[in-house]
């Protein structure tokens, strides 16, 4: 059997041996897990997309980041492009307009409607009907589920999609959105923020989404930003 050396933190480490916990038994079953979800999600971005729902594949999305991917078929079908793009999965996420990767983008100073411009002003290259999703779109996808796993959800929402932008290297989508000013590691940390100021509003019967987020992510960064300004006034 191959061996898989896996390595821990410090403190994790030191907590895992007090409690004696089972770490091949645990890696094993959380491996299998996540094979199964990527497993799934790559048969279903790399399918026919010309069905009914071509989002029906993707058990795990929710229904807001099924609707993300819909809009971006029904984008790049709309400008004439070969496949499905990074950037068309951006577009698909600002036009949806209510999810949380637009709340947190918005959280962040950063303008949907200028994100949709410079998509827009992208060349449309080769030219088809869109009947696939690009190695780029596909890479996204399974960095989305990848991001959604790393934070322990069982779910794929349209904030992982935000961070699978974000961690693949190489879509138009994931460089509209750095040179806007958005980082991978201040998204994922807004991310957990947003996620975490949303579960205490539910339990406090607080629904005000939007501000909320805002509120929680300007909590979790400042300091942050603080020590780089600090560090810049140096």
């Amino acid at each position: 059997m191959p061996k898989i050396n896996v390595y821990l933190p410090d403190d994790l480490a030191e907590s895992v041996k007090e409690n004696g916990l089972p770490v091949s038994a645990i890696c094993q079953r959380a491996l299998e897990q996540s094979v199964k979800r990527v497993g799934a999600i790559r048969a279903a971005v790399l399918g026919d997309m010309t069905g009914e729902d071509p989002t029906a594949g993707m058990t795990n999305y929710t229904q807001r980041a099924r609707t993300v991917v819909r809009l971006a078929i029904t984008n790049a079908r709309e400008r004439g492009a070969a496949e499905v793009g990074t950037r068309d999965l951006l577009h698909g996420m600002v036009s949806e307009g209510g999810n949380l990767g637009l709340h947190i983008l918005r959280s962040l100073d950063v303008d949907p409607t200028n994100l949709l411009a410079e998509v827009d002003r992208l060349e449309t290259f080769p030219r088809g009907d869109a009947t696939r999703m690009g190695s780029t779109a596909a890479n996204a996808l399974e960095l989305t589920v990848i991001e959604a796993i790393a934070l322990g959800h069982n779910y794929v929402g349209c904030e992982h999609l935000l961070l699978g932008l974000l961690a693949e290297p190489d879509g138009d989508g994931g460089d509209v959105l750095r040179r806007s000013g958005v980082e991978l590691r201040t998204a994922r940390q807004a991310v957990g923020a947003a996620l975490m100021g949303y579960q205490q509003a539910k339990m406090a019967g607080v629904n005000p989404v939007a501000n909320m987020v805002t509120e929680a992510v300007d909590k979790a960064l400042r300091p942050v930003l603080e020590r780089l300004d600090r560090l810049e006034a140096r």
